[in-house]
């Protein structure tokens, strides 16, 4: 596919994505969409003088197809005259949450080289088509505003330059130069919730409602992503919550309801989650319980505690605390 650099070029100077003199991780799984990031950026190299180091983790979930899939990616980076890190991790015990487990693991790792190496950004290989079954999947368990914003084409120093890139292109594109990647057979089999959208769910809304189900869920996370980060802004502005000297989030019950919910609970996520990394993602439940006590009318202090949270209200003062 000829302009297909082109368009991720202009993706990636809309998002503001590209630097000159770039120094960038790109992480490299050996598939297909990885090896397309890495032969476009080699491509846009000659333009804009990229520094690139390959970073692979060898996961060992697949026995011997992961270490083929070491050796190809390290083979790649020989072809191309590049470095490479590879992370080896063993095979988990338990299957628990296991997808968000070896994503930590995945950046943290990809982080600590573009630290160690003093590099300014980390490129992964996220398409249109991942954000669409992100969207979806996201859609389906009920997901508020924050969800369904799903992927951004930057965060961070996380650069995402294929997301508006179709995996039918990705694929054009690398057999117009016979390039060659790894196929992971498990993407193949109805056996996780993703692979089910991506298998059964998608295509039967592209056959029945939809032919192009997957550019219009993308086109949601989209918009979803400009009115969640102007109603995170104002939220942070208009709502007046601050952490006191002893860690506890305080602030008037009264001034809180003067807000329009959207920003009030906003507000709530953006200083919980600058407080407690591990609460960015706030459940539901988390905020219904702290407006439940905001808006009590009763005169008896009130005290709540919920996964990880400890709620007290003392007349008009909402104290919250992170319990151990």
């Amino acid at each position: 596919m000829p302009n297909l650099s082109q368009n991720i070029q202009n993706f990636a100077h809309k998002n503001g994505l590209f630097e000159n003199d770039q120094k960038i991780v790109v992480g490299v799984s050996g598939g297909a969409d990885s090896v397309c990031l890495l032969l476009v950026l080699l491509q846009l190299s000659k333009k804009y003088d990229f520094s690139l180091h390959i970073a692979h983790v060898n996961y060992a979930l697949r026995g011997k197809d992961s270490d083929l899939d070491q050796k190809f990616v390290e083979n790649l980076a020989k072809t191309h005259g590049l470095e490479i890190s590879v992370l080896s991790l063993k095979k988990p015990a338990s299957t628990a949450n296991l997808e968000n487990k070896l994503r930590n693991q995945r950046y943290a790792f990809f982080e600590k080289i573009r630290k160690n190496l003093g590099f300014g950004a980390i490129a992964v290989a996220h398409n249109q088509d991942d954000q669409a079954e992100t969207v979806l999947l996201r859609i389906i368990r009920g997901s508020g505003l924050q969800g369904m914003a799903s992927m951004k084409p930057k965060n961070g120093s996380v650069i995402r330059p294929l997301l508006a890139t179709s995996r039918k292109e990705i694929i054009a594109y690398l057999e117009e130069r016979n390039a060659v990647f790894r196929t992971d057979k498990t993407n193949l089999q109805p056996i996780f919730t993703r692979n089910k959208l991506r298998l059964k769910l998608i295509p039967y809304l592209e056959k029945n409602f939809n032919p192009n189900i997957k550019e219009t869920l993308a086109g949601l996370a989209d918009n979803a992503s400009w009115d969640y980060d102007y109603i995170s802004a104002e939220a942070s502005k208009k709502a007046k919550l601050s952490v006191s000297a002893d860690g506890a989030i305080r602030f008037s019950a009264k001034e809180i309801q003067k807000l329009h919910p959207a920003l009030s609970r906003q507000g709530l996520r953006n200083i919980l989650g600058k407080k407690h990394t591990g609460l960015a993602d706030l459940e539901s439940g988390h905020l219904a319980e702290i407006e439940k006590i905001i808006k009590s009318d009763k005169n008896k202090t009130q005290k709540s505690r919920i996964k990880g949270l400890s709620i007290t209200r003392n007349g008009d003062i909402v104290s919250i605390l992170f319990a151990n």
